[in-house]
């Protein structure tokens, strides 16, 4: 099988590190890629956006199967140009990839689906927005209803903030074409959850729940990012809790598109909270793999990628209902100097060959130089995998990677699952 992965994160990394192990004999190539993924296959000079330029890679490479990370080829349109010439490919069409391309459209989705998601309004002008924020209780939260890269949620604690937000996005282009219309919605407490789903527009087979450290600072504080690390299996997440999710949130959300005549067939994400009275609501929804929960959930499921081929071609019948890790992953996140706000970049990159057994690390924002040497090229610069028989032990193992990989002024969290980790602690002191 001749495989392409499009993107060139850790997510996509992830998924043609697991495509190998799953598929020794696959021929991949990845469009753009990274350099982790240029020791796994072929990186093609292909810039994700450039939907006809991957639809002619894709035939002239005879690829069997092109899996597609990012969202914004998806809301570009690219697997219905792939479809439209005939070839197989994990990814929702445009249309069902709204779900994620305008919180607005999910908004209104989910308020006819009637799954449980937070009292919210959309705006595309800004006096009726500021008005609506000055009778808002405290604290509240603006989204930019397009793709903002993981950057467009403001959480605020006062109406003054929201004010801000809302003024960047609406009068001031912060987040160019994505802010133009925004979501402002009640804030919700709770433990966050994040739970995916593999689907051929009718079946659901869920993954394990994986849970994602958005905030820059240790302890859950500072500015949102794309995501700091994810860890997965979760306790919290019990077998009872998955099918709830699965009966009040993913097969309402899939039925909805089908019904509108816009079927997802891929990967739908579910970014939950989850209150501490057991009350369950959706924060957002995606329509692709998360990064970084993909490095921690791919690894800890071996196998799982021979269900995205067989959703591709149309002959998809799962046995599960949810897939079960075969081990605790930890993944976490090396940033550059300045993250998210402004990434220093072009720094050297060390990452010792001799890393402990059961440590990945996946390539996100790096590059090479012609004589070979690794540089930083982006904010989100390497994710760190640790795997153990425990969350604490795969959490141990991912921070002592972190620690021996070296470059100017990186930025890492030593504190990812650190909620998980207290629960194994209690129970064991318990025990």
């Amino acid at each position: 099988m001749r495989v392409l992965v499009v993107g060139a994160g850790g997510r996509e990394h992830a998924l043609c590190w697991a495509l190998k192990r799953d598929t020794p004999d696959a021929t991949l190539f990845a469009a753009s890629g990274n350099p982790g993924t240029a020791q796994l296959g072929t990186n093609l000079t292909i810039q994700v956006g450039e939907v006809e330029d991957v639809v002619e890679a894709v035939r002239q490479h005879r690829i069997d199967l092109t899996i597609v990370g990012p969202e914004a080829p998806l809301a570009a349109g690219l697997a219905d140009a792939l479809r439209a010439q005939g070839h197989p490919v994990f990814g929702p069409n445009r249309a069902a990839a709204r779900i994620e391309s305008s919180k607005a459209f999910a908004k209104e989705l989910m308020r006819r689906a009637k799954i449980p998601t937070a009292s919210s309004r959309t705006f595309t002008t800004l006096e009726p927005a500021l008005a609506f924020i000055g009778r808002h209780a405290e604290p509240l939260v603006v989204k930019a209803s397009g793709l903002a890269a993981g950057k467009g949620v403001v959480v605020c604690a006062h109406r003054n903030e929201a004010a801000r937000a809302a003024r960047a996005m609406l009068a001031e282009g912060a987040f160019a074409d994505a802010g133009r219309e925004i979501v402002i919605e009640d804030f919700l407490k709770g433990e966050e959850l994040s739970v995916l789903a593999l689907t051929d527009g009718e079946r659901l087979l869920l993954l394990p729940a994986a849970r994602d450290h958005k905030r820059l600072g240790e302890g859950d504080t500072g500015p949102n990012t794309g995501g700091m690390g994810a860890y997965c299996p979760v306790a919290t997440a019990t077998p009872g809790l998955l099918e709830r999710i699965r009966r009040e949130v993913l097969e309402p959300a899939i039925a909805a598109l089908a019904e509108q005549r816009t079927p997802f067939q891929g990967v739908l994400y579910a970014g939950l909270m989850l209150a501490t009275d057991g009350t369950l609501s959706v924060l957002e929804f995606n329509c692709r793999f998360g990064d970084p929960e993909t490095q921690a959930l791919l690894p800890a499921l071996p196998g799982m990628t021979r269900h995205l081929a067989d959703i591709a071609a149309g002959s998809w019948t799962p046995v599960e209902r949810t897939l079960v890790a075969t081990r605790a992953a930890v993944a976490t996140v090396l940033a550059a100097p300045g993250y998210p706000a402004k990434p220093e970049v072009g720094a050297a990159i060390v990452i010792p060959r001799d890393l402990e057994a059961g440590t990945l690390v996946f390539h996100a924002g790096t590059a090479r130089d012609p004589d070979g040497t690794l540089r930083v090229q982006g904010g989100r610069v390497l994710t760190v995998t640790g795997l153990g028989d425990t969350v604490h032990e795969a959490a141990k193992r991912s921070s002592d990677a972190c620690e021996l990989i070296a470059f100017p002024g990186k930025t890492y969290r030593r504190d990812i699952a650190w909620r998980e980790i207290r629960e194994e602690r209690a129970g064991a002191a318990r025990g």
